[in-house]
């Protein structure tokens, strides 16, 4: 398990489970050993360990990368239980595929993937941007990534109100931005409306080893400040970032 999510307005925890091919809903108080109030899991749902997901809360939806056998994008209703087919599937299209992070700007409608196509012949990473219902294969609306960008992409965090996307990545373009301990992890800043290769507005961190293998974040809107877990380090780093907000 890679994610966790909680809905903040109906006091609920989602969590994927990959061991058994699940989608778990627990209350938010839950402790102990208790059971989930909601599970999804089963042949239809066409899940396929699934460790990472993304709940849009606004829009009572979760949304769950599979990567294999076939690169899609499983969405299904918040309430849903059992073995329930998702309402709609995202499938890559021409040379684009996903990898496994997803987040969702519910107020722009936007759905933000961390993906790579094919340059030549050699896949390079690439922050897709979609329609937030879009279906089917479908060829992202835009596209981040180049080496002006550094783009290599990871976890992901949203600010829709300026319409900002925060995603990990690394001064060497080479390397995954979240899945080896390097010493020039960085987030950066774009927004929803740049293209193609472009850098950051912002960056936090870069070769002198503020981070090392950044595994997650989060905004703290009320506090302007920018939240950052990293496995390497094994601590929680929290910075003060009014220029965003």
């Amino acid at each position: 398990m890679h994610a966790i999510a909680y809905d903040d307005v109906r006091d609920e925890i989602v969590v994927p489970q990959e061991i058994t091919q699940a989608i778990m809903t627990f209350r938010g108080d839950a402790d102990g050993e208790e059971p989930p109030i909601r599970v999804i899991q089963g042949p239809l749902t066409q899940l396929h360990q699934p460790d990472v997901m993304h709940l849009d809360a606004v829009h009572g939806e979760i949304f769950v990368p599979q990567r294999d056998p076939i690169n899609k994008i499983l969405v299904f209703q918040r309430e849903a239980t059992g073995n329930v087919a998702p309402i709609r599937i995202l499938r890559s299209a021409g040379n684009v595929r996903f990898s496994n992070s997803v987040a969702v700007d519910p107020v722009n409608n936007l759905l933000l993937v961390n993906g790579s196509v094919m340059n030549g012949d050699r896949r390079e990473s690439r922050l897709l941007i979609y329609n937030r219902t879009d279906e089917g294969p479908v060829a992202p609306k835009g596209m981040i990534g180049g080496p002006q960008s550094h783009y290599t992409g990871g976890a992901f965090a949203v600010y829709p109100p300026k319409g900002w996307i925060l995603s990990t990545s690394s001064w060497d373009g080479r390397r995954g931005g979240s899945s080896l301990a390097v010493d020039d992890h960085y987030v950066g800043v774009w927004s929803i409306n740049d293209r193609g290769d472009v850098p950051p507005r912002w960056r936090i961190g870069g070769p002198r080893g503020t981070f090392q293998m950044i595994r997650n974040m989060t905004l703290d809107p009320k506090n302007k400040s920018l939240i950052v877990a990293d496995k390497r380090l094994n601590a929680v780093l929290t910075f003060f970032f009014p220029e965003m907000y």
